[in-house]
């Protein structure tokens, strides 16, 4: 795994997008703070760049470095990350227009997996976007991963399988669920109570 590791690393130095495993499918990562690295990856994906990617990070005060959240926005991210949740705030100008499709607001991923935070925490800030070719079904064990994201990737990091259930994507500023996922139904609950 170490050597995984620091093969994924080198990788991402060299502006490479690759293959992570997280709490909930295989993540496809390059440097979010990249333009061009990031340009990669929705090429990589076959993404359209009007579809926004999030980015990933270790902890939320590292998130906090990159983004502008409210005080109930920061609250919410301290409760439920790191998680199987995007959380949607207002980014700083060091995050690239490309990563979020020119909005002002980008998702934070924190994932609760070892594997992905050691690596967070050896590269930096990450695209966080399943690892899987646009359109078809996110990938939970790499043998199913895409011969064109495979080949396309500077290094793939063998997780073993992954549980498969999606993030959710919340706005916890808006009081809006984007997309039901795991723990969708205590999101909703902590929101109603604000």
């Amino acid at each position: 795994m170490r050597a995984d590791l620091s093969a994924a690393a080198d990788a991402v130095a060299r502006g490479e997008a690759v293959v992570y495993p997280t709490e909930t499918v295989y993540g496809l990562g390059a440097d979010a703070l990249d333009a061009d690295a990031v340009e990669g990856v929705f090429e990589l994906k076959g993404r359209s760049l009007d579809n926004p990617l999030s980015l990933g990070v270790p902890d939320v005060d590292t998130a906090l470095r990159y983004t502008a959240p409210t005080p109930t926005e920061e609250a919410f991210m301290r409760e439920f990350l790191p998680g199987p949740v995007t959380v949607v705030v207002e980014r700083r100008t060091m995050v690239p227009d490309v990563l979020t499709s020119g909005k002002s607001r980008v998702g934070i991923r924190i994932p609760d997996h070892d594997v992905a935070l050691e690596l967070l925490g050896e590269t930096g800030p990450l695209t966080a976007t399943s690892a899987n070719v646009s359109g078809s079904p996110s990938v939970t064990r790499l043998e199913d991963l895409d011969e064109r994201i495979r080949t396309g990737a500077g290094a793939v990091v063998d997780g073993g399988e992954t549980p498969g259930t999606e993030s959710t994507v919340v706005d916890p500023g808006a009081g809006v669920i984007h997309r039901r996922g795991a723990r969708a139904d205590d999101i909703e609950a902590w929101l109603s109570d604000q």
